[in-house]
């Protein structure tokens, strides 16, 4: 691996060289994980969370300075997880915004809740340690709203929806890891099943085309971004595999060799998109190189064993 490149990457941000290390180097470094809490984005994050236990408003809004994608981004980060505040605001968001179909629902008019965010929920919850008697019915939830091909869409119960999303199948697919990599139990085998066959779904698209025509389905899915938000992309979809160990599937190969192509001269990776709405602070500049996506895309490269 590109030494340079490597000690760039050691020059970000606290929680960069703690990836970084641990991933690329293979060095367990948990004294460098305690000061993401104290230094950089995870400080300043932290920083922002007001008097109520909430970022922004509240848990939705605004959207991407709300709680919910905050904690999104504090998990991303790897903030240890056993920060109290942060697992207040979780049981905050539990207690006060479970549905009655079982689901987590930020909105007090619409009815059902949004798979997404429970998908995205699961997520943070399972990574800062959340009981498993908070989340049973959450698991029961999505359980309840897979597609017959195999993945998730959040348009299901609110609109109607034949075909799943992309966009929902990673977001559930992140969470049902964090779920089983944490050691939760409840109806493991099932999502075990479930997981398996979301896989598919997004392998059938070869990770970003139509199974019916092999065109693109969106060319933003082949932009680079971070934070994803609630966005599917190709980088999203390939680091997941690699954290879940995925192997290599043929499927694969298109979205690699895309990812292979953004590489810019110098080795490293672009930031290409940034989703549009309020955010807290600018963690890197759109256009300009980023250690978020060079880092995620070296670790895939590892995973997958490719130069």
């Amino acid at each position: 691996m590109d030494e340079e490149i490597i000690e760039w990457l050691l020059e970000g941000d606290i929680s960069i060289q703690y990836q970084t290390r641990r991933d690329l180097l293979d060095e367990n470094q948990p004294e460098l994980q305690k000061r993401i809490a104290r230094e950089g984005w995870g400080e300043r994050y932290l920083a922002l969370r007001n008097k109520d236990g909430h970022w922004g408003r509240d848990f939705y809004f605004p959207k991407w300075t709300s709680s919910h994608y905050t904690l999104l981004d504090l998990k991303h980060l790897n903030l240890p997880p056993d920060q109290e505040l942060v697992r207040e605001t979780i049981q905050k968001i539990i207690t006060k915004r479970k549905s009655a179909d079982g689901g987590i629902n930020p909105s007090d008019r619409i009815v059902v809740s949004d798979i997404c965010i429970n998908g995205m929920l699961l997520n943070y919850a399972c990574y800062f340690g959340t009981p498993q008697e908070d989340l049973v019915s959450v698991i029961d939830y999505l359980v309840l709203n897979q597609m017959g091909d195999g993945g998730f869409n959040c348009q299901l119960n609110r609109q109607g929806a034949v075909h799943s999303s992309l966009h929902s199948t990673i977001s559930i697919l992140e969470g049902l890891w964090e779920y089983k990599k944490n050691g939760y139990t409840y109806r493991l085998p099932e999502l075990e099943a479930i997981t398996a066959e979301s896989l598919e779904f997004i392998l059938q698209h070869r990770l970003f085309k139509s199974d019916k025509t092999g065109e693109v389905i969106d060319r933003r899915m082949l932009l680079l971004s971070f934070p994803s938000r609630w966005y599917y992309d190709i980088l999203r979809a390939l680091d997941y595999f690699q954290s879940a160990g995925v192997p290599y599937d043929p499927r694969m190969e298109d979205a690699l060799e895309i990812l292979r192509s953004k590489r810019r001269k110098n080795g490293v990776w672009p930031v290409q998109n940034r989703h549009p709405g309020e955010f807290h602070f600018e963690m890197e500049k759109t256009g300009g190189p980023s250690r978020w996506n060079t880092l995620r895309a070296l670790r895939v490269f590892r995973h997958f064993g490719m130069d």
